[in-house]
This record gives structure tokens, C-alpha cells and sequence, in this order.
């Protein structure tokens, strides 16, 4: 039991004025800076008031050197950033809350040379006048599509809404029930249709449309026919569609625009490297499409970035219209977008290059290998507290990509021995306040973690996290 002796009054903290003179405060202002300092002791010691009107505060608390431990804590804490890097093992390798596509070396290299340098951004070297930033990427994505002109801004949600405002504002669109997709965050292709100022025109019913519905919906008021690539959930059973041809054809018989959201968006055949099919940008385009969207950061492995290509005089409409401005993308998007695109003129080297292809297409013997070989690490670490498994799992695509497609995987599946509720709840916030944070997926009593996504080079960090972990 504290004796009164031990016990600090509020009267006994030090003035603010003395710790800012002691030696045990000094180092601190000089890697942190006087502001940083001045106003994290203020809080330490507010901090102890409290504790000693509580009657709760001993008096070796009050020590220069127990207050500048304190003090450098909340300075670690402060400047800790709020963007970290994660071991993603939740299964999921395009995790659209992680960031979706790891960039390659190139890509990274690039942004840095963009970052640390002038840059000719819009500034043309072979004329000496003002350039367009498009032309940074623009020759590069019509090489691997096949399509006349193209241009890009910050996501696909603002590609397509450039595309509705510029092409079919205050007219009507006509589009399959069907196909009325919602994305992440209950973002709606409706939604998106009301903010470019175009009608929604639904035709056929959710599971089956068909040409003839298409046909019968086009009057005089009709602008644009789409076709929404239904990338994130998948109807079965009894279904109609119209394919791309065939609905460029009634589109174009009629004197309407027909344009395509592709989503993910595929520059080449998945099939040729083992993963299922996707639509291919290429393909479309040849079918038919005027116009295609597409994202950058998913099936592509570039940067967050919306992809338009098609007909050289719609991407000139678009540009023109006041909100290509207002969703243009930076030189940094830029920079890593024309470095992913570059590797793409090698596909026989893409598989090594370009790390989403290389997470997706990771044999299943390779990653049970190396469970196997951090079960060891891994159990240890938990103790007796937890049972460790090498366990097969299915990992998804992800980013509204495949929905119903699995990849076969290893990992961990870790169970509680005995231990009370909460148990895995507590051990998953755990993993997650590691120093580099380690993501899993809580499911059927069972902590699992895919290591589909922990490649070669990330063991020893992945290891160094487990020295670090206390049960």
C-alpha cells in the first residue's frame, strides 16, 4: 500500500520553465523542435495535475527524466503517419480499402523522378509551347487498345460521369436493369446518371434483357446507349443479354453513341496465364464501343486512375468540357500510370514485373511452402494461448473483380485454446497495432490469414513483426 510520504501534491510539479532547462528535455528539443516539445509537455503535465488531485500520483512521476520518457512517447505517437504500410492477408489481393494495386519498381521509380524534379507535364519539348498532360499517356494506352484517342482522370466513377455529362446531358440513357451496378460505399451507376444531368432509361427486367428492349426504348430524346460490365456480383440461371456487338449495332442503326464501363477494365487475356477470363479493352473497342471506361488500379496493377479511350472526336468532347479540369489527375498518377503501361509492350515479362499479376498467379504449392515454413515463427510468438494450423483457403480477386472466381491459397487458421470471448477479437487488434499492422479476416471461430499476398521479400519484416508481438 502507497504511503502518504510517496504521494505528489499538484503544488509539487515542476514549473514548465525548469524541465524546458534540464538535460533530460534538451535532446528532445533538439530532433523535435521547441514547438513540438513546449506543447507535449504542456499536456504531460496537465496529465499529472490530474493524477495528483485525483490523489493518484507518486512522486518518482515527477522525475526530469520519467517526464521526458513520457513526453517523447506522445512525440513518437504524434508523428507517427497516418498512412502505413499493412501485410495484407486478408485474402483479398486488390483490397480496395488497402490501396488496390501495389505499384512496380518502375512505377515507384518514376513517381520519385517526378517528385524531385521538373517535369514536362504540359509542356510540349518538340515545339517549346504548352503541352497536353494526356499526351504523357495517351499513345501508350492506344497502342495496347487499339482505340483512335484517349484521356484519363482520378477514378472510373469520374470517368464515367465525364463521359454521361459530356456526351448525353439532359437526354435520355439507355441501360439494362440488369446492369444497374452499386460499387463501394453505395455509389450508384443512377446516381452517377443524375449528377451528369443525363435521364436513366431502364430497359428489360434484372436477370434478362434483350435486343428487341433496347430497340423499343430509343426516341427522340435518346443519346447514348451503355452497356455496364457487371463485374461485382454475377446473375445466374435463367438470363438474356445483349453482347457488345449486337448492341453496338442498335445503337448505331439508330443514330445513338454506344458506350461501355468496363470497371476493372483487362488489357490482355487473363485466361493465357492461368486466371479467368475478363472482358478485354481491345476487344470491345473492335465490337463496336464509341467510348470504354476502365479503371487503373485494379485488373490493370497501375495507379487509382479512370481510363477513357474510344472515337478521337468524343475523347476531344470530353476534354473540352469544364470537368475534365476538375477530375484531371496529377503528374504523379501519370509518372507510375505510363511506367505500368510500358511493361505491358513485354506481356511475356509481366507476370514477374508487375506485382498484381504476380500475387494473382502465385502457384498454391509455393504458398504453402512458405506457411510451413513461418508456422514455426508464428506459433511461437502466440504461445500456448493459440493453436496455429497451416490451413488451404480461397482467395479473391477483389475491387469488384470476379466475384464468384476463388484462387486456391495457404495460410494460417489460428483458434483460441479455452480462452475467454473475445479472444480472437482481441488477438486480430493486436496484429492490427503491430508496428507494421498485420490484416487478417475473422471468420467461423478462426483467425485466418492468407498468405497469398506475402511475397519473398517481405518475410523478414513479416518475421521482425513476431519477435515484436507480445500475447
Amino acid at each position: 500500500m502507497d504511503s502518504e510520504s510517496t504521494r505528489a501534491r499538484a503544488s509539487d510539479l515542476p514549473s514548465l520553465e525548469r524541465l524546458l532547462s534540464t538535460s533530460s528535455i534538451a535532446p528532445l528539443i533538439e530532433r523535435y523542435g521547441r514547438s513540438q516539445v513546449l506543447t507535449a509537455l504542456r499536456g504531460e503535465l496537465d496529465r499529472l495535475r490530474s493524477r495528483a488531485l485525483s490523489d493518484e500520483l507518486q512522486r518518482d512521476s515527477l522525475d526530469a527524466d520519467a517526464i521526458a520518457g513520457a513526453v517523447e512517447q506522445h512525440l513518437i505517437a504524434a508523428g507517427q503517419l497516418r498512412l502505413r504500410p499493412v501485410f495484407n492477408l486478408t485474402g483479398t489481393v486488390l483490397h480496395t480499402n488497402l490501396g488496390r494495386a501495389p505499384l512496380p519498381d518502375e512505377s515507384v521509380q518514376a513517381v520519385v523522378r517526378a517528385l524531385t524534379a521538373p517535369v514536362n507535364l504540359e509542356f510540349d519539348l518538340a515545339t517549346g509551347g504548352r503541352g497536353d498532360r494526356d499526351d504523357i499517356v495517351e499513345q501508350l494506352i492506344c497502342e495496347l487498345t487499339g482505340a483512335e484517342a484517349a484521356t484519363v482522370v482520378n477514378n472510373n466513377a469520374a470517368a464515367v460521369l465525364l463521359l454521361l455529362n459530356a456526351l448525353a446531358s439532359r437526354h435520355e440513357v439507355i441501360v439494362s436493369r440488369g446492369e444497374l451496378v452499386e460499387i463501394g460505399g453505395a455509389f450508384r451507376i443512377p446516381d452517377v446518371m443524375r449528377s451528369a444531368g443525363a435521364k436513366l432509361v431502364e430497359v428489360g427486367t434484372t436477370n434478362r434483357t434483350h435486343a428487341h428492349d433496347y430497340a423499343d426504348a430509343i426516341g427522340t430524346r435518346s443519346a447514348l446507349v451503355m452497356k455496364v460490365h457487371t463485374s461485382n456480383y454475377a446473375i445466374t440461371g435463367f438470363t438474356a443479354s445483349v453482347d457488345t456487338a449486337e448492341l453496338a449495332a442498335i445503337a448505331h442503326a439508330r443514330g445513338l453513341l454506344f458506350a461501355v464501363d468496363l470497371g476493372s477494365g483487362s488489357l490482355l487475356d487473363f485466361a493465357s496465364f492461368g486466371l479467368p477470363p475478363e472482358p478485354i479493352v481491345r476487344d470491345v473497342i473492335k465490337a463496336g464501343a464509341d467510348l470504354v471506361a476502365f479503371s487503373g488500379d485494379k485488373l490493370l496493377g497501375g495507379p487509382q486512375a479512370g481510363i477513357l479511350v474510344g472515337r478521337a472526336d468524343l475523347i476531344a468532347r470530353l476534354k473540352k468540357n469544364p470537368m475534365k479540369r476538375a477530375l484531371r489527375v496529377g503528374k504523379l498518377t501519370l509518372a507510375a500510370l505510363e511506367a505500368v503501361l510500358a511493361l505491358y509492350r513485354a506481356p511475356e515479362f509481366l507476370a514477374e514485373k508487375l506485382p498484381t499479376l504476380r500475387l494473382l498467379t502465385r502457384p498454391a504449392a509455393m504458398i504453402e511452402a512458405q506457411a510451413s515454413r513461418l508456422l514455426p515463427t508464428v506459433q511461437a510468438a502466440l504461445g500456448e494461448r493459440y493453436d496455429v494450423a497451416v490451413a488451404s483457403m480461397q482467395s479473391q480477386i477483389g475491387s469488384g473483380a470476379l466475384p464468384l472466381e476463388r484462387l486456391p491459397s495457404f495460410g494460417f487458421a489460428i483458434h483460441a485454446r479455452k480462452a475467454p470471448r473475445g479472444s480472437l477479437d482481441r488477438l486480430d487488434a493486436a496484429l492490427r497495432g503491430l508496428p507494421r499492422p498485420i490484416l487478417g479476416r475473422i471468420a467461423d471461430k478462426t483467425l485466418w490469414l492468407d498468405l497469398r499476398c506475402l511475397e519473398a521479400a517481405d518475410e523478414t519484416e513479416f518475421v521482425a513483426q513476431w519477435s515484436r508481438f507480445d500475447a
